[in-house]
Order: structure tokens, then C-alpha cells, then sequence
């Protein structure tokens, strides 16, 4: 495995911990602690780290897989060109599901909440969120379980 794929290996699963811990874990504890509203802005705060982080992993793992699938191409004397492997698609998924939820659904679901005329209430955008964590989440535990299979004999482009 090359240095290269165990970095990527590492940044998934530690991204993929990061999401359950988030999702599983901090937030749900916060809703058994404390009032509502203190645990809702704690847990707010909390999903806003996560996509910073989430959109920065994302794009190093981009870069990542770009380099690794372009010095693969050229190893087998491709020119390196390939533009999209499964990975690539898993974190471009991951990442636009980052981006949607943070910077469309989250301002809503404030606006939701404040009181203010949203499309959907405020129950149904979180609800749209909660999929859309959970299906990053998804994403991402997938893209750290491709990372650590074992290479085939004869690598190949995926």
C-alpha cells in the first residue's frame, strides 16, 4: 500500500469516527443533560466544527485520490488522465452533502426556528439534515472500508 493510500486510509477513518462521534455520541449526550435549547445551540456548534473539519478532510482526500489515481495511470503508462474513480465519487458525495447542510439547511433551520417564514418547518429541515448527516456518514465509512482492502495483485484504476 502506498504512502499515499494509508493517508488516505487514515483521514477517512478518522473522518468517518469523527461523524459517528458527532452524530452518535455528542449530540445525543448533550439532549440528556442539558435544557433544550442550551443542548440545541451546543449541538449547533458542534455540527458547524464538524463541517469545517468535514469540508477540509474532504479536500485533502480529493487531492489525495487525484494524485494517487494520476501516478497510477502513469506507473501503467496512461497519461493520467483518469477523472473519476469511486472514491473520488464518494467524497465529492460526502462533500456536498457537507456543503448543503451547513450552508443551506443550517441557515434555514436558524431561520425555522427564529420564526421567520422558512419552506419547511423546522422539525422537517432538521429531519432532512439528520438523512443527510447519517448519508455522509454512510459515505464515508464506505469510502474507509474501500481504502482498506487489500490491493488486489495487479492494481488497477477504480
Amino acid at each position: 500500500m502506498s504512502k499515499i493510500a494509508r493517508a488516505q486510509a487514515l483521514l477517512a477513518g478518522l473522518w468517518a469516527g469523527l461523524i459517528v462521534g458527532v452524530g452518535a455520541v455528542a449530540a445525543p449526550s448533550l439532549f440528556a443533560v442539558l435544557d433544550r435549547p442550551l443542548a440545541g445551540a451546543g449541538a449547533g456548534r458542534i455540527f458547524t466544527v464538524e463541517a469545517r473539519i468535514s469540508l477540509f478532510v474532504a479536500i485533502v482526500l480529493f487531492v489525495l485520490e487525484r494524485r494517487r489515481v494520476r501516478a497510477l495511470a502513469e506507473a501503467q503508462g496512461g497519461s493520467g488522465g483518469v477523472a473519476m474513480t469511486t472514491n473520488l465519487l464518494l467524497v465529492l458525495g460526502a462533500l456536498f452533502f457537507t456543503v448543503f447542510g451547513e450552508f443551506a439547511l443550517r441557515p434555514m433551520m436558524d431561520a425555522a426556528k427564529n420564526g421567520l417564514p422558512t419552506a419547511l418547518s423546522f422539525g422537517a429541515l432538521h429531519g432532512v439534515s439528520a438523512v443527510l448527516f447519517w448519508l455522509k456518514g454512510l459515505l464515508v465509512i464506505v469510502l474507509a472500508w474501500r481504502l482498506t482492502a487489500p490491493a488486489p495483485a495487479a492494481q488497477s484504476v477504480r
